[in-house]
């Protein structure tokens, strides 16, 4: 069997319950499906002087629309930025309802320590305790912190990042680097010492690390580079900019779409979806400081038939094979995650009568980068009992194969290549009529599918993965190469294990990007 078939484009609700493929257009005309509050977002600012002057010039410039530049490829950034309230039906206010300075000279210092860990700890507390001593101080509750840092923080707080020489802060530490990541996670009866290992519990990413730290506190937030909003206050000596963004309107979709996101509500949902249906992403990652190299951490990003996302930690073990290089769950762990999944789906969909049983999903898929062994599948289903429907599906970017049409034109987004009844290569990336143009610098690669455990129409679960590459509300953009549920997997991944386990409360997925 091996047949062509296309996937219409799936729609998207928007206010007063209109339907459109494209975001930007629904956004624009209709308005966002959540309304959010009449009084806008509450938001409040973190970052250096010149930082925030920045951020709130880029707030004053945010009320008013932002049109792309007239080239030929401005066709690509259509349609313009409306404005901000003209867009989301709420205000944006151009003063924030808290901000905090960040001393210029003291974060300098903080990024030139020599170790690492040191540095990336001493920088991310610079943010993190402030934000933290703000809240237990205020009254009023920010919607939304934003992060506004200098690039040099995103220079030196980085993964294998470093310093120059003549530029190094040397100190005295009480611990040496080798030392510390020993005792991070065996503490000893030295108290002192504990306190001087506490950097080596943390991945040296300052990004992940601020994440990690005020998850306990539930503090939506959105990191955001200086050179990202004011791209011309940075210039070389010729006279352009350092670093190449995106289209101002295009920075402006973004950004607002996210923090309406993050403080309001759903921008959009999907207009046709199968009431019970809830899409499970496995996410693995290594646990290499712990010093087996088999040990993992699980977790897992659920997305409901809303849109709605929560993200879960499940345990840590043995669940990394060094000899095949793949992740697999004992039987007892996949039956805990499952659970766990289907509770927290019955708490978010719970009745207002008091006698009323929990609701489980009638059918929950579960997206995962490998196929599911037959431990693994045999806790699941133990998990979902006669009530719930499991079904895995197997998703991995294939990067071999290409299809190729008779004119200048990359494929169609939707285009699927079915080669077997329960497998196809589906093209989640290629041309796109609404906007006469394909995104991108070369062919597209399509994703592999595979219903490789429980039974499922092989059409549903295509439909569903296009759906689910639409739900990436961090962005303003018309579709996303990957299904939401494993879009982030590697970026929850590294913040569940950027420092010591965080509460294993489910937590909303807004907090995690």
């Amino acid at each position: 069997m091996r047949d062509l078939a296309f996937i219409p484009e799936p729609k998207l609700l928007f206010g007063l319950d209109q339907q459109l493929e494209d975001p930007r257009d629904g956004l624009r005309i209709f308005g966002p499906f959540d309304s959010g509050a009449v009084h806008g977002i509450r938001w409040a600012a973190i970052g250096t002087p010149d930082g925030l002057m920045r951020f709130k010039r880029w707030v004053a410039a945010l009320q008013r629309p932002m049109s792309s530049s007239d080239d030929e490829q401005s066709r690509l950034f259509r349609p313009p930025f409306p404005g901000f309230e003209a867009a989301y039906g709420i205000p944006f206010p151009a003063a924030p309802v808290e901000q905090i300075a960040i001393d210029s000279a003291e974060l300098s210092q903080t990024l030139r320590y020599e170790d690492q860990h040191d540095r990336v700890h001493a920088t991310v507390d610079l943010f993190a305790k402030k934000i933290i001593e703000a809240l237990k101080e205020e009254e009023a509750r920010p919607d939304i912190w934003f992060v506004v840092i200098p690039d040099e923080v995103y220079k030196y707080c980085r993964p294998r990042s470093t310093v120059e020489f003549d530029a190094r802060i040397q100190r005295s530490l009480l611990v040496s680097a080798r030392f510390g990541k020993k005792i991070a996670f065996a503490p000893t009866l030295f108290e002192d010492l504990n306190i001087a290992s506490k950097p080596y519990e943390y991945e040296p990413h300052f990004h992940n690390q601020l994440k990690a730290k005020l998850l306990a506190h539930k503090i939506p937030t959105q990191i955001i580079r200086e050179s990202t909003i004011a791209p011309n206050d940075f210039l070389n000596d010729f006279g352009y900019p350092r670093r190449r963004v995106d289209e101002p309107s295009t920075i402006a979709w973004n950004i607002s779409n996210a923090s309406f996101y993050k403080a309001a509500g759903k921008p959009w949902k999907l207009a046709s979806v199968r009431r019970g249906v809830c899409y499970l992403g496995l996410v693995f990652k290594r646990g290499e400081r712990s010093g087996d190299v088999r040990n993992a951490c699980c977790a897992a990003q659920m997305f409901l038939d809303s849109g709605d996302g929560v993200v879960f930690r499940g345990a840590v073990g043995p669940w990394y094979s060094p000899t095949d290089r793949t992740f697999h769950l004992k039987r007892d762990a996949a039956k805990e995650l499952i659970e766990l999944a289907i509770a927290t789906y019955g708490k978010l969909n719970a009745s207002t009568k008091p006698d009323a049983s929990p609701l489980v999903p009638s059918e929950l898929f579960v997206h995962g980068k490998i196929a599911f062994d037959d431990e693994e599948w045999a806790g699941m289903l133990e998990a979902a009992g006669t009530k719930t429907k499991v079904v895995g599906v197997k998703i991995q970017r294939r990067l071999g194969l290409k299809l190729y049409t008779r004119r200048n034109y990359p494929v169609l987004r939707g285009i699927a290549h079915v080669y077997h009844p329960t497998a196809a290569n589906l093209w989640t990336v290629g041309f796109i009529p609404r906007l006469q143009s394909y995104i991108g610098k070369e062919l597209p690669n399509p994703l592999t599918v595979e219903v490789c455990r429980g039974e499922c129409d092989l059409e549903i679960v295509l439909k569903d993965i296009m759906s689910l590459t639409k739900l990436n509300f961090n962005s303003c953009i018309f579709a996303d190469g990957q299904p939401v549920t494993l879009r982030f997997a590697d970026a929850v991944g590294e913040i569940l294990t950027a420092g010591p386990p965080p509460n294993s409360a489910p937590l909303p997925f807004k907090y995690y990007i």
